[in-house]
């Protein structure tokens, strides 16, 4: 027996770009069902199209998948360069930003762990989505630790040790493996200890102790 469509209107899933669709269709029924009871034929029907037809979008079904995960990836960047193009102070960003993606990676782990599954399986692999990611954040980062050191709020001795010292200390809280670990763990608990890690962060990088 077939399973329920996608919620979406029939109208605007005919009305939006089928590669968009598929795309709509895909994260949903990955949600509901997980990647391996999900199929092209039923992502098809639910699109009005013919499995066929949606290899010309996706290779196969692991690269949709991959696709939905790398969807997800790119707003989680969106975020993430929205407060490092905002005009606070580099230290703020830097604060906001490490809570930003250590708090994004905790809510996709509790309200849709199959794809949060799909993204740790990617990273344990290093999967090419994977490191586009990995690259583009490193990159938000290091634009928020040269504009510190630019205006005089960050004042390291070596600024590669510096973005390891970030990427170190953030670790646990951004890297989805460390944060399946981390599931049972109360919000407030890690939220003291992420607050207590980006406290030591900041002192370093301003009183040039890396």
């Amino acid at each position: 027996m077939r399973r329920p469509r996608s919620g979406s209107p029939r109208a605007m899933e005919i009305a939006a770009p089928a590669d968009t669709r598929l795309l709509a269709i895909a994260a949903d029924h990955l949600k509901r069902f997980g990647p391996r009871q999900i199929t092209v034929v039923e992502i098809a029907d639910a699109a009005g199209m013919t499995h066929a037809n949606v290899y010309r979008y996706f290779p196969s079904k692991a690269a949709l998948i991959d696709a939905v995960a790398g969807q997800w990836l790119r707003s989680l960047e969106t975020l993430i360069a929205d407060i490092a193009d905002a005009p606070d102070p580099a230290d703020d960003k830097l604060e906001r930003l490490i809570q930003a993606s250590a708090r994004t990676h905790r809510k996709l782990l509790q309200e849709n762990r199959h794809l949060f599954d799909v993204y740790c399986a990617a990273t344990e692999t290093s999967r090419p989505l994977i490191r586009r990611h990995r690259t583009r954040m490193r990159q938000l980062m290091e634009r928020v630790l040269d504009e510190g050191i630019a205006t005089g709020k960050f004042d390291p001795r070596d600024r590669e040790r510096a973005l390891g010292l970030i990427t170190d200390a953030s670790y646990r809280f951004i890297n989805p493996l460390t944060v399946r670990l981390d599931a049972d763990i109360p919000q407030e608990i890690l939220d003291q200890r992420l607050a207590a890690v980006t406290k030591v962060v900041l002192r370093a990088l301003s009183f040039s102790i890396v």
